[in-house]
C-alpha cells in the first residue's frame, strides 16, 4: 500500500497525529474500495471531515460523512467548499483542464447503536442548498441495514456498492459499523478503527438479541467473558505511548497522579457532598497535559529520542516547577517543594469546583498520610500500561470473531496501520465480502 503525503490545503487544521492517521487510513480505504469495486465511502463518526475530504479530493471517491454533531457537519461543508475553490482557482491559474470535484455530503444524526438507525430511516430529512441532509438527532431504530438501504439512496448516489469506514469511532459506534456491514447487501467492505473502549455497553450481555458493545461474538458470549468499566478503561492504556514520553515526562505524570489521588482524600474529608455532584472533578490541566505530552511524542519521533518539556502553558504551572524540583540537590528541599506543588494542585482543583481553600493544616495532614504511597504510583501505573494491550486485544478479537462467524462469504483481518506511539489505537479491522 502506497501512502502519499496530503497537501497543506487538505492538512490545514490537522495536528501531526491526525495527519498521520488520515494519510494512512485514506490510502487503505482507497485500496479496499478498488478491490471491492466501490466508489462510495460512508465515513461514520466523521467529525470535522478530515478523512472524508482527503478521500473526496485526493482519491476522487464519493463520500457521505455522518456525525452526531450538526456543528461538525457545518464545518465539514464550509471546509470542503474552501478546498474546492482552492483547487478550481489553481487549475484556472495553471490553465489546466477543469475537472469535477466530489465534495463530501454530510448527514447529521446520532448513530450510536442499531436502535438509532431505525429512527434515522423514519425521520424526515431536509436538504439544504448544498444538498446535504440534517436529520433529527432524536431519531431511533433496530435495523443496521437501513443506514445504507434507506438513507444512502436518498443522497442520489448511483453506486450500488459502498465501503463503510470509521477513524476512531467511539464506543459502540465501531460495533454498529460491523453489524451494519454484515446486514447490508450494499456494504461490500468495512474498515473500523475503534476508540474509547470504556464507553462500550455490556449491560445486556446475557440477552440473546443483545446489541451491546461487548461481547459481540457468539464465541466470547458462550465463554462467559465479561469486562467491567474498570477493565474497559484499562484497555485504553498504551504502553507504547508511555515509553515514548521519556523518563522525565513519565515521572512528572506519576507525580500528577499522586497529587490527584491525595486531592481525592481532601475532598472526601472536607467536601464529601461534592463527590456526588461533580463526577469529573480533579481533571484540571488534563487537556493541556495531553497537548504537552503530544508535543513531546512528536518531538521524539522527529529527533529520535526523548526531549525535555517546552515552556509551560498558561494554567499549568506544575510543569516548570516540577523541573526545578527534579534538578534540586537537596532531598529535603525536594520534599518541601513537592508539598507546595500539592497545595497548588489542590487549590487549583478547589477553584474549578468553586469551593473555598483550606488551611495549611488540612493539606499537610493529607500529604503526610499519602506521601509514602506516592512512590507506588509508578509501578502500579506501569502494570496498568502493560496489561492494557491484553484487554484491548480481547475486545478486538471479539469483533474479529463476530465477522468470522458470518461464514465463508467474507474475509476479515486485524492489522496495525498507525505508529502506536503517535496513535495508540492503531489496529484496524478490515473485512470484505468475497461473494455476492
Amino acid at each position: 500500500m502506497h501512502i502519499t503525503s496530503i497537501s497543506n490545503v487538505l492538512a490545514q487544521g490537522m495536528n501531526h497525529k491526525k495527519k498521520h492517521e488520515v494519510e494512512a487510513l485514506s490510502a487503505l480505504v482507497s485500496l479496499v474500495s478498488d478491490q471491492v469495486g466501490a466508489r462510495t465511502v460512508v465515513d461514520v463518526g466523521a467529525g470535522q471531515g478530515y478523512l472524508a475530504q482527503v478521500l473526496a479530493f485526493d482519491y476522487q471517491l464519493s463520500v457521505i460523512a455522518i456525525d452526531a454533531c450538526a456543528h461538525h457537519g457545518k464545518i465539514t461543508d464550509a471546509r470542503a467548499e474552501r478546498i474546492k475553490k482552492h483547487y478550481v482557482s489553481k487549475m484556472h491559474k495553471n490553465c489546466t483542464k477543469q475537472r469535477e470535484f466530489s465534495v463530501p455530503k454530510t448527514v447529521t444524526c446520532r448513530v450510536l447503536s442499531s436502535d438509532t438507525l431505525k429512527a434515522l430511516s423514519n425521520s424526515p430529512a431536509e436538504n439544504d442548498l448544498t444538498g446535504n441532509q440534517h436529520l433529527s438527532q432524536n431519531c431511533s431504530v433496530s435495523q443496521p441495514s437501513r443506514l445504507a438501504e434507506d438513507i444512502l439512496p436518498s443522497l442520489s448516489y448511483s453506486d450500488s456498492t459502498l465501503v463503510i469506514a470509521g477513524l476512531h469511532a467511539c464506543g459502540d459506534l465501531s460495533v454498529t459499523m460491523l453489524r451494519t456491514f454484515l446486514e447490508c447487501d450494499k456494504a461490500k467492505a468495512v474498515i473500523s478503527i475503534g476508540c474509547c473502549y470504556n464507553l462500550l455497553s455490556e449491560e445486556a450481555t446475557g440477552i440473546a438479541d443483545s446489541s451491546c458493545g461487548f461481547p459481540v461474538s457468539q464465541g466470547v458470549k458462550f465463554a462467559g467473558v465479561m469486562l467491567d468499566k474498570s477493565a474497559r478503561d484499562l484497555a485504553c492504556q498504551s504502553a507504547d505511548r508511555w515509553r515514548g514520553l521519556g523518563e522525565h515526562a513519565g515521572l512528572h505524570n506519576f507525580e500528577l497522579h499522586a497529587f490527584r489521588a491525595a486531592f481525592q482524600m481532601v475532598l472526601f474529608r472536607h467536601y464529601p457532598n461534592i463527590l456526588l455532584e461533580s463526577p469529573t472533578i480533579g481533571r484540571q490541566g488534563k487537556a493541556l497535559r495531553r497537548q504537552q505530552n503530544q508535543r513531546i511524542l512528536e518531538s521524539n519521533l522527529h529527533h529520535g529520542g526523548p526531549s525535555e518539556f517546552g515552556e509551560p502553558r498558561e494554567g499549568v504551572a506544575f510543569h516548570h516547577e516540577y523541573s526545578s524540583i527534579q534538578n534540586s540537590k537537596s532531598s529535603e528541599s525536594r520534599a518541601v517543594d513537592r508539598y507546595s506543588l500539592f497545595v497548588k494542585f489542590c487549590e487549583s482543583g478547589l477553584d474549578r469546583l468553586h469551593l473555598p481553600h483550606l488551611g495549611d493544616t488540612a493539606y499537610s495532614a493529607v500529604w503526610r498520610e499519602s506521601e509514602s504511597y506516592a512512590e507506588l504510583i509508578g509501578p502500579y501505573w506501569s502494570l496498568r500500561a502493560a496489561l492494557g494491550p491484553v484487554l484491548e486485544t480481547l475486545i478486538l478479537l471479539d469483533r474479529l470473531l463476530l465477522l468470522q462467524e458470518y461464514g465463508n462469504d467474507l474475509e476479515a483481518r486485524l492489522l496495525p496501520i498507525f505508529n502506536p506511539v503517535l496513535s495508540p489505537r492503531n489496529m484496524a479491522i478490515i473485512a470484505k465480502k468475497i461473494r455476492n
